[in-house]
């Protein structure tokens, strides 16, 4: 059983101290770092775990889960590098800095694995990919998958990857909310009560996903299931392709994966 501390108590970094704590991780081998009294109070009573400062988590915990703001970055990394213990894992959940850039200011031989999770974490449903730095090892990313299985499925990829797995899973359910969020304010314009329309589209939206994932199926091959010649969810679709629909959401993509790549090369100068 590792000690565990995790570097951030926002909402990410609280939702994997909730999985760990949930999955029967002793608390009493769990700690957190707040720089925020009021937050330091809320997380501590809410979990039964306990704040800690930067290098006291770094002298107790075994694997050391970095969950802060990328601005935030270098400064934490100031109070780390002189107190952290050889043997150390370092997790990040930092959007779009590189394995590279904490084995530069860490010291040599750290292991480091990045992590892209996204917010679904806070409800147990996370998409989280992993991608293992130079000194990471195989068991490196098994303790990182068990971490993070406790909160939702977990993939591995290279690290060239990542920021193409951030504007797909890591900035995803922005999309989603997006594409909910217009869909309900349309069934208001046609005149369904707005509690009505939520729950319509929400359901809707869980069950296409519970498709997707239990029959395997290409969506479009669901989607053609739908759509009978002729039909309402036929002319539906032609207007989100008048109104180029899809190669808005493609240009959507290439922009979060655009900026993910540019907040890593700014940590990295």
């Amino acid at each position: 059983m590792r000690n565990i501390a995790v570097l951030g108590a926002g909402k990410m970094g609280e939702a994997l101290l909730a999985g760990l704590v949930k999955s029967g991780h002793p608390i009493d081998r769990l700690w957190f770092t707040e720089r925020h009294p009021e937050r330091v109070r809320e997380v501590a009573e809410r979990h039964g775990v306990g704040p800690v400062d930067v290098p006291g988590a770094a002298k107790a915990a075994d694997v050391l889960v970095v969950a802060v703001k990328p601005q935030d970055i270098e400064p934490l990394l100031a109070e780390l590098e002189p107190a952290i213990r050889p043997g150390t894992l370092v997790v990040s959940l930092c959007a779009g800095l590189t394995t590279a850039l904490f084995e530069r200011r860490l010291p040599e031989g750290i292991g480091v694995v990045r992590v892209m999770p996204n917010t679904p974490m806070l409800v147990g449903e996370a998409m989280s990919a992993i991608s293992p730095g130079r000194h990471a090892t195989e068991e490196h990313l098994v303790t990182v998958e068990g971490m993070l299985g406790t909160v939702g499925r977990v993939v591995r990829v290279p690290e060239a990857q990542q920021d193409a797995v951030t504007a797909l899973s890591g900035t995803g359910p922005a999309y989603f909310f997006y594409v909910v969020e217009a869909m309900v304010e349309a069934g208001v314009l046609l005149g369904v009560q707005r509690k009505l329309a939520t729950e319509l589209v929400v359901q809707s939206a869980l069950g296409a996903a519970r498709m997707l994932r239990e029959t395997g199926e290409h969506p479009a091959v669901l989607r053609e299931a739908v759509t009978s010649p002729g039909g309402t969810t036929s002319a539906a679709l032609r207007e989100l392709e008048r109104h180029g629909a899809r190669v808005a959401l493609t240009a959507a993509v290439e922009a979060a994966r655009d900026r993910s790549v540019a907040l890593g090369a700014a940590d990295s100068l």
